[in-house]
C-alpha cells in the first residue's frame, strides 16, 4: 500500500485540557508557555482514520524487520504515526526496536498465568529502551538544525541509559552532547558509554532530581535542547513499544503489562500507544497496566494508595535500580491520567523483593537488570494478592540489557544483598582437575536436584 497521497501531520499540544494551546514541532519548547504544563505530541488522527486498520496491520506487518531504511528501525517503520512530516535523510537511526518478545511460558504455567512474556527493549543498540525515543528527539533536532534553527547542543540529566541513548545518536549525528550525571550513582557500564561517545560528561554532587534542575536551567538557553523525556518527542518513539507487543501477539491485547517507572515517560508512552491503536481500530479493548516502583523511590505509589488525590514528591533513597530512583518525576500528571484511564495500579518492590525476582527470572532463561526486577517483583505480589488473576496473560516491559548490571549480578550470587533468598543463589564451584572430582560435585549436586 502507498500511503504518499496522504497528507498526515502532527503538533505538539498542552495536556492541560483548559488551556490546550498548539506549538510547531520545530519550535524549542517543553512546556506550554502560556500555563506551564508539559506537551504531548498530537496527531491528525482525522487523516489517519482514511486508512482502514487492516492496512495499517499489514503496513506495518510488511515493514518489521526490514532491511531497508528506515522501515528497518521498528520505530521509522512506524512514521507516520511518530514523525510524519520529516525527511527521510534526516532520520538518525541505528535499527532501533522490533525487539523480541521473551515467551516465558514455563514461568508462566509455574505462575498459574495463561502467557507471560517479556519485551526485551535492552536488546538495542546502547542497550535500553531510551534508544526508541532518542532516535526521535535527535532526528527532529537533525531536521530542526537542517531548516536553520541555530541548536547548538543536546543535553540530559541522566541515571545512566538516557545519558548513553542520547550521546550514542547525537555522535552518529555529529551534534555535540551534554550529558549530567549524579556523581558516584552510575554503574561503570553506563557511565562509560556516553564517554566513550564523545559526550560532554559532568558528575555532579546530587542525585537525578538535582540534575534535573539543572538542566532545566540550562536548556533554558535555546541553542541546548533538551533531550530528557519532558521533552514529548522521546514519548513519540517509546510508545511504538504497544504497537510492537500487540503485533507479535497477532494483534492481541494482553490483559496485563508491566512496567518500572521512574521519571514516568514510558508509562506514558506506552499508553499513548495503546490509546492510538484502539482510537484507529487496530485493538477492540486496553490492557490494564501494573505500574512498579523500587520502594526507596515511590512518589507515585503514594499517591496511589490516596487515590491520586494529591501528588508530593519525595527525596528517592539508593536503591539497586538506579534507573528509577527519582523522587520528583516530571510526567507524573502523564502517568496519572494513564494509570487512571487504563484501570491501573502501582505496586512497590522492596530491595529485597527485586532482588530476588530478577533472580527467580533468570532460572526460567531470562537474565534481568533490577528495573525489570522490580517489575517481576510487582507482578509476583499481585498475583499472590490475588489483583492479577489467575490464566490471565502479562506482559512484563524490560528496560535495559542485563550486562549493564554486572555489579547487580554478581552481587546477589556473592552474597553481598542483604535478606536476599539464598535458594536462588548460585555459586562457583571449586574442583580438582580430574574426571573424578567433576563427577564428585556432580553426584551431589544432581541428588539436590
Amino acid at each position: 500500500m502507498s500511503l504518499t497521497k496522504y497528507q498526515f501531520r502532527a503538533q505538539f499540544r498542552c495536556t492541560n485540557e483548559s488551556c490546550r494551546k498548539t506549538y510547531p514541532l520545530h519550535q524549542v519548547i517543553y512546556s506550554c508557555s502560556s500555563c506551564g504544563e508539559l506537551l504531548n505530541v498530537e496527531h491528525d488522527l482525522d487523516s489517519l482514520k482514511k486508512i482502514p486498520a487492516e492496512e495499517w496491520k499489514s503496513t506495518f506487518e510488511s515493514r518489521f524487520r526490514s532491511s531497508q531504511f528506515p522501515n528497518a528501525s521498528g520505530v521509522w517503520g512506524k512514521k507516520e504515526w511518530v514523525l510524519p512530516e520529516i525527511k527521510e535523510e534526516n532520520i538518525i537511526t541505528s535499527g532501533e526496536g522490533t525487539t523480541h518478545l521473551y515467551d516465558a511460558s514455563r514461568f508462566a504455567k509455574d505462575l498459574g498465568l495463561k502467557s507471560l512474556h517479556v519485551k526485551q527493549c535492552g536488546v538495542s543498540h546502547t542497550g535500553s529502551f531510551k534508544d526508541l525515543g532518542m532516535t526521535v528527539l535527535v532526528s527532529q533536532v537533525n531536521q530542526m538544525i537542517a531548516d536553520g534553527v541555530p541548536i547548538k547542543a543536546v543535553a540530559c540529566a541522566s541515571t545512566g541509559d538516557t545519558s548513553a541513548a542520547l550521546a550514542s545518536y547525537a555522535a552518529k549525528a555529529g551534534i555535540p552532547a551534554i550529558i549530567l550525571l549524579p556523581a558516584n550513582k552510575v554503574s561503570t557500564a553506563q557511565l562509560i558509554q556516553p564517554v566513550s561517545n564523545g559526550a560532554i560528561v559532568l558528575a555532579l554532587e546530587t542525585d537525578f532530581d538535582g540534575c534535573m534542575a539543572v538542566v532545566k536551567e540550562l536548556t533554558q538557553e535555546k541553542s541546548i535542547y533538551l533531550a530528557n523525556s519532558m521533552n514529548s518527542l522521546r514519548i513519540e518513539g517509546q510508545k511504538s513499544i504497544s504497537v510492537e507487543i500487540t503485533q507479535q501477539l497477532g494483534w492481541n491485547v494482553p490483559d496485563w503489562v508491566v512496567i518500572p517507572g521512574g521519571n514516568l515517560g514510558n508509562v506514558s508512552a506506552l499508553g499513548m500507544g495503546f490509546e492510538m491503536m484502539f482510537e484507529l481500530g487496530l485493538i477492540q479493548k486496553l490492557p490494564r497496566i501494573i505500574l512498579a516502583q523500587a520502594k526507596n523511590a515511590s512518589p507515585l505509589y503514594e499517591s496511589f494508595k490516596k487515590g491520586f488525590a494529591e501528588f508530593s514528591p519525595v527525596t528517592a533513597e539508593k536503591t539497586l535500580a538506579s534507573a528509577i530512583q527519582i523522587g520528583d518525576p516530571v510526567s507524573v500528571k502523564k502517568a496519572i491520567r494513564v494509570l487512571k484511564k487504563f484501570n491501573g495500579i502501582v505496586e512497590v518492590a522492596t530491595e529485597e523483593e527485586l532482588a530476588n525476582a530478577a533472580a527467580k527470572g533468570d532460572l526460567y532463561g531470562l537474565y534481568n537488570d533490577p528495573h525489570t526486577g522490580v517489575a517481576l517483583a510487582s507482578l509476583l505480589k499481585s498475583i499472590q494478592s490475588g489483583v492479577v488473576k489467575q490464566g490471565e496473560s502479562v506482559v512484563v516491559i524490560s528496560t535495559a540489557n542485563g550486562l549493564k548490571f554486572t555489579e547487580f549480578k554478581l552481587a546477589f550470587h556473592e552474597g553481598k544483598i542483604p535478606k536476599v533468598d539464598d535458594t536462588l543463589k548460585n555459586v562457583i564451584l571449586p574442583c580438582k582437575p580430574t574426571l573424578s572430582g567433576v563427577m564428585e560435585i556432580l553426584g551431589k549436586h544432581l541428588k539436590k536436584t
